[in-house]
């Protein structure tokens, strides 16, 4: 159960490389989206978007300059 990400195969297609950390981000996503819309509008799932789309950013950042 631990490997579900690495056998997601829409996912290993996409990301190329096995990237886990890129894998991690994509699959989250839409359980962040389904927290905000089950708790709706808030600050604090305004604070988990944002938190979300800062961590994607900075990692692709990571990424590229550490490539």
């Amino acid at each position: 159960m631990s490997q579900l990400p690495s056998t997601v195969p829409l996912v290993r297609a996409l990301s190329g490389d096995g990237d886990r950390g890129y894998e991690l981000l994509i699959l989250s996503g839409p359980v962040v989206i389904g927290v905000i819309a089950l708790l709706g509008r808030s600050m604090v799932t305004t604070a988990l978007a944002m938190g979300y789309i800062l961590a994607f950013v900075l990692y692709l950042v990571w990424i590229g300059v550490t490539s």
